[in-house]
């Protein structure tokens, strides 16, 4: 077994060389513990432990319900400690290479209830008191077009007034419609709903006032130039706390909550993947498990046998 402070030494390494942060170091510290308690307890020394001794290992920590990011980083630390062995030639292998952790569920999107939606959407806009009418008329219209036709920030804020050659993308009025350039520079046009239309003509109304000449950008800042991505985060998660959501808003949430909510009505998942410009479908499917959840809660809170399902 190699001694206590073999293993202290390549934290040592890890912290002076490497600048590892404190709370990396007090997790490595805790895997490689981990690490020394299996080998002692099998009695191998883990200076020619071989592959299946660390299988075994592993194995052991996921039957304590260490999860698989834990485990990700704890065959990390492990990894790291028998590759600066190796360098120092003290090991002739690294046992834990092929060695990986179970991947980690991906976490769902967080999306808003169709409730908190519509208090966000109607709420009068105004973040300060002191709010004048172009911000609050031009936040409506970004509000709309997040929620109302599923947008990303960058899709939003690369929106021009009117078409032109140069254009990325702009809001065509007379059809109604939206048209975007998405990733993968994959072109969509998106239909415009009443709301949306009409928080886009309130603020088109009041966009020359602000923005500077031969500024071509739908939405422009107080200084006249196009919007920037964190600017449209900054007034949207104001505006939600001004409309008393019990939550962080960003621009994706309501992207997700488009997505979740128009799924829970329609049915429909080959249009929504063709509305979010999702190139596979399997990345539009995700709403299915949201639209699941949505589901459970329903039942949950109004059938009589519920009761009897939770319990």
């Amino acid at each position: 077994m190699p001694a206590p402070d073999d293993v202290e030494r390549y934290l040592q390494h890890l912290a002076i060389e490497r600048h590892l942060a404190a709370r990396t170091l007090a997790l490595y510290r805790a895997a490689l513990t981990r690490l020394q308690r299996a080998a002692l307890a099998d009695g191998v020394d883990l200076h020619v432990a071989q592959p299946h001794d660390l299988r075994r290992w592993v194995a052991l920590l996921r039957g304590e319900h260490l999860g698989p990011r834990s485990l990700a980083l704890t065959l990390s630390a492990w990894r790291g400690l028998y590759r600066w062995w190796g360098r120092r030639g003290e090991v002739q292998h690294n046992p834990v290479d092929g060695l990986r952790a179970p991947k980690a569920p991906k976490p769902l999107p967080k999306a808003l209830s169709v409730d908190q939606a519509m208090a966000l959407a109607d709420h009068d806009g105004r973040v300060r008191a002191d709010e004048d009418g172009p911000l609050r008329a031009r936040d409506q219209a970004v509000l709309e077009l997040l929620y109302g036709c599923g947008l990303r920030v960058g899709e939003l804020i690369a929106l021009d007034a009117t078409a032109s050659p140069q254009a990325s993308g702009w809001v065509d009025r007379a059809d109604r419609s939206a048209h975007v350039l998405g990733k993968g520079g994959k072109r969509r046009s998106l239909p415009l709903g009443g709301a949306a239309c009409a928080a886009l003509d309130r603020w088109l109304s009041m966009r020359n006032d602000v923005a500077r000449p031969g500024e071509a950008a739908l939405f422009v800042s107080q200084r006249g130039t196009r919007l920037s991505a964190s600017q449209v985060r900054t007034r949207l998660a104001q505006w939600a706390r001004a409309a008393g959501l019990p939550t962080h808003v960003h621009p994706h949430m309501l992207r997700h909550s488009f997505a979740s909510h128009l799924l829970q009505s329609s049915g429909d998942l080959r249009a929504v993947q063709e509305l979010l410009g999702h190139a596979n479908i399997a990345t539009t499917q995700i709403y299915t498990k949201l639209d699941h959840q949505h589901l459970a809660r329903v039942y949950d809170a109004a059938h009589p046998r519920a009761k009897a399902r939770r319990g």
